[in-house]
């Protein structure tokens, strides 16, 4: 009958009379792989390993010395330490410190290979350092070492004594020795892994628990600061009546998510809503797009089309960048949110229409109707509930929570499993945001698709940060050189890989003047030189009165 499996701590008997050395060694692998399937916890596997090893195949004083983990300074030396060990005094232990190269241990480490001593005594070499010659027993001590590897690569070293005298083959402890070698690698490799997943798996689970814990999720709205609340608080109020809304804030604030909050909160919630993002219309189709066409209306118009205002009949349409329109068609859209009705171009007959009007815009709609470029009276009828969305820099408390949402997103859209560490997460609250949430969620696509670890830190996210615009500053002009020209000519002609997120009022007058003239009125060339696109370049030339 075979021998029973007996608890860790417990000696196997040693046979009487000639010892079966091949019955030993099974019984050292079936204890072995017996505890592996019991427990992957390698302090304890490994400890009764050498354990088993000394009292069925008297390998004595066996010890794993693993290197170590914590990263050195630059230029100093790689270390190794013993982690597990069996018949060594905690003092010994802590004596087992080993550099990469040095002695027996740390030369099976560097090269790769096993070593054999068969006289400690007779090897300049061997150190005995853990262990003191005066503690072992006075005939020939033997020593043997082999590389622990992980991938082909040494991370270790399992080592032991052995009575140079046994009446035992050394061919069969080595053997022994470097199968027990390999399961070692192969369950800290697996250690490791799990050790990973682990990290992984919390890692998510928090940035879930942060997103369920998140105080003020409404509408799709997500953050718990001040500023957003009382945004929240004045669209709850007004949702119910029939009111116009203006949304006022700067670009990037989420004011689409507003609309549709105004929409959800109000009772036409299950009626549709129409985004019309009217910057994003060519001036001659404002009018078929906003109020439709008839048939034979103009040259190509072979069926009649109900524009956005008819399909969002008894629900709610939001005109975003409403300071875009062309002034003939403000007076087109006053009429109809006066009297409730359009006509189709083309058409001959009233068409009645039931709906709220949500619209937004970046600019300060009072100093256009001073300029001349938007009507008086569509401001005073649009201007009835006017609510100012906060900056992300105003409501910096909910940068952590809105970043958790955008990595969450991401990571589910391209399959990914990044996460961002405190420290990270921390710098995100540092940055300025002038793009707000819009900045902030392309910075965190752009992160999850790029990013070489799964877990990102502050170095490599600084890396997808923009430079802001006051730290992209150009230098001072020389004092020979004319003043538009330094501000036209930045010195370093190299061009940030993201585009800078840059105000309204990030140019002067005089600098767009010199732009213009030193690229002889080319508005394309002339907002390349300044770093802008040609709608931020246009969009400055008309707030300072040049278009």
């Amino acid at each position: 009958m075979p021998p029973q499996p007996l608890p860790p701590s417990t000696s196997p008997a040693r046979p009487h009379g000639p010892t079966d050395w091949h019955a030993q060694e099974l019984l050292l692998m079936r204890e072995v792989m017996r505890l592996i399937g019991r427990s992957l916890a390698p302090g304890l596997v490994l400890r009764e390993m050498l354990h088993l090893m000394s009292e069925l195949l008297g390998l004595n004083r066996g010890r794993i010395v693993l290197v170590d983990s914590a990263p050195t300074e630059a230029g100093a030396p790689r270390t190794a330490a013993i982690q597990h060990a069996y018949g060594l005094t905690q003092t010994e232990v802590a004596r087992g410190h080993y550099a990469w190269g040095e002695g027996i241990t740390g030369r099976v480490l560097a090269t790769g290979q096993p070593a054999i001593v068969q006289d400690i005594d007779a090897e300049p070499l061997f150190l005995a350092r853990a262990v003191e010659r005066s503690q072992l027993p006075p005939e020939t001590v033997a020593f043997i070492a082999l590389p622990i590897e992980v991938n082909n690569a040494p991370i270790g070293v399992l080592a032991c004594h052995r009575i140079r005298s046994r009446q035992r083959h050394l061919n069969d402890d080595l053997a022994v020795l470097r199968v027990l070698a390999t399961l070692v690698g192969q369950l800290l490799q697996l250690e490791a892994l799990v050790a990973e997943q682990t990290r992984q798996l919390e890692a998510r689970n928090a940035v879930l628990a942060n997103a369920l814990n998140t105080k003020s999720a409404r509408y799709g709205l997500i953050g718990s600061s001040q500023p957003l609340l009382q945004a929240l608080s004045e669209l709850e109020r007004v949702s119910q009546t029939q009111a116009t809304v203006l949304l006022l804030g700067q670009s990037g604030t989420g004011k689409e998510l507003f609309a549709r909050a105004v929409h959800l909160a109000s009772g036409r919630r299950d009626r549709p809503f129409i985004k019309v993002n009217c910057s994003a219309i060519p001036d001659a189709l404002f009018e078929s797009e906003l109020f439709g066409y008839e048939k034979g209306a103009f040259t190509g118009a072979s069926t009649a089309r109900a524009g956005w205002f008819e399909q969002a009949d008894s629900g709610t349409i939001f005109l975003d960048e409403i300071g875009e329109l062309p002034l003939a068609m403000q007076s087109k859209l006053l009429r109809t949110l006066q009297e409730g009705t359009l006509v189709r171009l083309g058409g001959q007959r009233e068409v009645k229409v039931n709906v709220r009007l949500v619209a937004a815009t970046n600019r300060d709609l009072a100093q256009e109707v001073e300029l001349g470029h938007f009507r008086q009276d569509l401001y005073y009828r649009l201007n009835v509930i006017p609510i100012r969305l906060p900056s992300l820099a105003e409501r910096r408390g909910d940068i952590r929570a809105l970043a958790l949402h955008f990595v969450s997103r991401a990571n589910q859209a391209h399959q990914r499993n990044v996460n961002l560490s405190p420290d990270a997460l921390a710098r995100l609250e540092e940055h300025p945001w002038p793009g707000n949430i819009r900045e902030l969620g392309n910075v965190i696509e752009r992160l999850v698709l790029l990013a070489n670890d799964t877990l990102v830190g502050r170095a490599e996210l600084d890396r997808f940060l923009p430079m802001t615009f006051a730290s992209a500053a150009l230098p001072a002009a020389s004092s020979h050189a004319p003043p538009h020209e330094a501000a036209v000519h930045p010195a370093n002609p190299a061009a940030p890989l993201v585009r800078d997120y840059a105000s309204a009022q990030s140019h002067s007058v005089l600098v767009l003047q010199a732009a213009l003239a030193e690229h002889h009125g080319n508005q394309s060339r002339a907002a390349q030189s300044l770093g802008l696109t040609l709608r931020q370049f246009s969009y400055r030339l008309r707030k300072a009165g040049l278009k």
